[in-house]
């Protein structure tokens, strides 16, 4: 592979660190040749590198792009990289010229590069800004730099995502850190904490807040030291600042720092960041090679390295408070600085090293350079309509689940998906989506594609609403007429309780829907006693039956966010609103107070979707103010929600996928039935620990209890029955690749 990266060759930085630190290593694999558009340090550095590099110096920008062009035709380059405005602006020019594909690095926000500097602002601001949009493809450092870039209008799925990575091989002893923080100009001594920041004094850094943050924290621990490495047109006023809050003598500004910074973070005891906006800054993975205690402002792609409460903190930009008490925290707690330190160091390594940084790159590499030959066709794609963007955490499993089945059909095909908040689904599923009420837009998308899929879920049903059952039916018909395939997904059909709907449903599905691939049998005579005959009928399961939960570090993450500790004995109980829900509501808080004495287990209340279902968990834990008990209103996305299940001894739930996600963790289960969907799923799984909802009594509700804590040490049965679901559940896929022809 042949691939020529492009930058001005002034970068200083996090950028150029990127670059050339990528570039070193690319080399070992690849030809990666850099061209850059001045000389100087940045390009004697990379030389000295052993990086291949050429000099196209001057203004004439239609030359340099004929040069260029000239070059990568000689070369036999297959990929254009560019790196900041000016390479962005001329990779745009070459993409007709060469007919290569053009991909750019975003380094940082491009509406704030140019702050302070209007000028600049409107030049190269603005030039940057048309040609981002023109480029093939895009490279964000960070995942919240990819969200960011979304949330703007550029296309969802044309992005990936790279993170900063550093060499994590152990560095050598450093010395006796007292002497170096001494020269530095600390006041330090054998007992001091010492807490750090590296980074430019500037407003973007917000020092002031460190600063506070730290005077905050000093009082409650004295033993605090802070040493600021770094310098800038703010650092007057952070000194007056330390001034006025009488810690001057406890806060260092060291200035530049050099001979290389390994020495810096090996004299500290805690790494800070306070910035307002970052990418995924290398100061926090410089730390955490030396296993520091770390907090940090909540920003850029910080989150996805910091789980917070289980390798370092998290606090809200300009929140000085909460910085100081997790300062304090950490300065009189050295054991939790020594574990955080640890875990935060095997996270980094694993994740955010220079080898895993080079192995991404030369996968989105391969990816770009596949989509960029893949032949063009008159219909190409799927269509995606189901109950998503409502903040309902069960139907947005089911689309994350056919997603990634899709995904794993033909990972290049376009997707778009309906979705009630087009762009909260643009953002959490990196996929193009569309207003449920764009008519036009949806119509559009289905003439291009070969396959539309009705999304899994109860969508045929006229219990929770009539017109949004006509809505299914209509765009059915639509999909049908506009050329497409027709899947209904891993679904459930029913109740239909009209029979108005009842002919209706049966009249649409007869006559446009190629298949039906349905997550239970219920759903199967509910067909047949519709009298739908004609499309092809398979019985499999849920498609949220094949997620996994997240990570053990992201769960403790999750619950602490909750204020849930993460190891612990809980029983959950998932409610919702429902007719008759109000009068039973007493008995959810008499039984969940029941198996806290019977069994030690602390009630956790979960919403699955959230807003909605807090209400119901308020109304169900009425009256334990007097035993502990938790609220999970908040787990993210389905791999947060199935984490936080699967740390439960056992799960009482209305809510169908609550049950979904603990069954597929062999989680002990009892269902309270508001919906046939639910006793019919558990059922299938051969589980007979449920009751009616109007029927329920509090006797029926602690049986249903003890037979589920019973369970809790017997998993093996249940498990083996959701293991059998999980395979039928590839019907589903199966028959979505032959109707797409794959």
């Amino acid at each position: 592979m042949k691939v020529i990266h492009l930058i001005s060759g002034g970068d200083s930085g996090g950028a150029k660190t990127h670059v050339l630190s990528l570039l070193q290593n690319l080399n070992r694999t690849i030809t990666a040749q850099l061209v850059c558009f001045r000389d100087g340090p940045f390009a004697q550095e990379a030389r000295d590198m052993g990086i291949p590099t050429e000099i196209m110096a001057g203004n004439h920008i239609f030359r340099i792009r004929r040069q260029l062009a000239a070059y990568i035709r000689e070369g036999g380059y297959q990929l254009i990289h560019c790196h900041g405005s000016r390479a962005n602006m001329i990779g745009a020019m070459l993409q007709k010229t060469t007919g290569l594909p053009v991909v750019s690095t975003i380094h940082s926000d491009y509406r704030i590069d140019y702050m302070g500097r209007p000028f600049s602002r409107l030049t190269f601001g603005v030039i940057n800004t048309v040609a981002l949009r023109r480029l093939d493809y895009r490279i964000g450092v960070s995942d919240a730099m990819v969200d960011l870039l979304i949330s703007r209008g550029f296309a969802p799925d044309r992005f990936y995502a790279i993170y900063n990575g550093i060499d994590f091989t152990p560095a050598p002893s450093q010395g006796d850190r007292l002497p170096y923080l001494r020269q530095l100009g600390a006041n330090v001594d054998e007992d001091s904490v010492v807490v750090g920041i590296a980074a430019r004094l500037n407003p973007v850094k917000d020092m002031s807040t460190l600063i506070r943050g730290f005077a905050a924290a000093w009082r409650e621990c004295p033993r605090l030291r802070l040493v600021i490495a770094g310098d800038g047109p703010e650092r007057p006023k952070l000194e007056r600042l330390a001034q006025e809050l009488e810690v001057e003598d406890k806060v260092t500004f060291a200035g530049w720092i050099t001979g290389g910074m390994d020495r810096f973070y090996s004299a500290l005891d805690i790494n800070t960041l306070t910035s307002l906006s970052e990418t995924f800054s290398y100061a926090l993975t410089e730390g955490a090679r030396f296993h520091l205690a770390t907090v940090s402002t909540a920003v850029g792609g910080i989150p996805y390295l910091i789980d917070t409460g289980v390798n370092g903190y998290l606090f809200t930009p300009g929140d000085w408070k909460t910085l100081g008490r997790h300062l304090a925290q950490l300065g009189n707690d050295g054991a939790l600085r020594r574990r955080m330190g640890k875990k935060l160091y095997e996270k980094a390594s694993t994740r955010f090293s220079i080898q895993t940084t080079v192995e991404t790159q030369l996968h989105i590499y391969g990816e770009i350079l596949r989509r960029h030959s893949r032949p063009r066709r008159d219909r190409d794609g799927v269509v995606i309509c189901g109950a998503y963007g409502r903040g309902n955490a069960g139907d947005d499993a089911i689309l994350e689940a056919i997603l990634q089945e899709m995904r794993s059909v033909d990972p290049d095909m376009p997707i778009t998906v309906l979705s009630k908040n087009p762009g909260e689904t643009r953002l959490a599923y990196r996929v193009r989506s569309v207003s449920r009420t764009n008519f036009s837009a949806w119509h559009r998308a289905m003439r291009r594609a070969r396959l539309y899929i009705n999304g899994g879920g109860s969508l045929i049903q006229d219990v929770t609403s009539r017109r949004s059952l006509w809505f299914y039916l209509a765009n059915i018909r639509a999909a049908k007429r506009a050329g497409c395939r027709v899947q209904m997904y891993g679904c459930g059909i029913g109740p239909v309780t009209r029979e108005s709907h009842r002919r209706l449903s049966a009249k649409v599905l007869n006559r446009y829907v190629d298949v039906i691939t349905l997550r239970e049998p219920d759903s199967q005579e509910e067909l047949t006693t519709m009298g739908v005959t004609e499309p092809e009928i398979l019985l499999t399961a849920d498609p949220a039956l094949t997620l996994r939960p997240a990570g053990d570090d992201e769960v403790d993450s999750v619950l602490l966010r909750a204020g849930i500790p993460p190891r612990g004995r809980y029983l959950c109980f998932a409610l919702r609103q429902w007719p008759g829900f109000a009068e039973k509501a007493p008995l959810f808080s008499r039984c969940a107070r029941y198996a806290y004495e019977t069994y030690g287990f602390t009630p956790v209340f979960a919403a699955v979707e959230q807003g909605v279902d807090s209400v119901a968990n308020l109304m169900g834990s009425q009256g334990l103010e007097d035993i502990p008990h938790y609220y999970l209103d908040d787990a993210g996305r389905a791999g947060g929600i199935i984490g936080a299940l699967s740390r439960m001894e056992a799960v009482v739930s209305m809510r169908l996928h609550a049950l979904i996600f603990a069954a597929g963790q062999g989680i002990p289960l009892a269902g309270v039935v508001y919906d046939p969907k639910v006793s019919a799923f558990l059922r299938y799984i051969g589980q007979e620990n449920f009751t009616a909802l109007e029927s329920l009594t509090e006797e029926a509700l602690q049986a249903m209890i003890d037979c589920a804590a019973a369970q809790a040490a017997q998993p093996e049965a249940q498990a083996a029955a959701v293991a059998r679901l999980q395979e039928m559940e590839r019907g589903n896929v199966e028959t979505a690749r032959r109707l797409l022809g794959n």
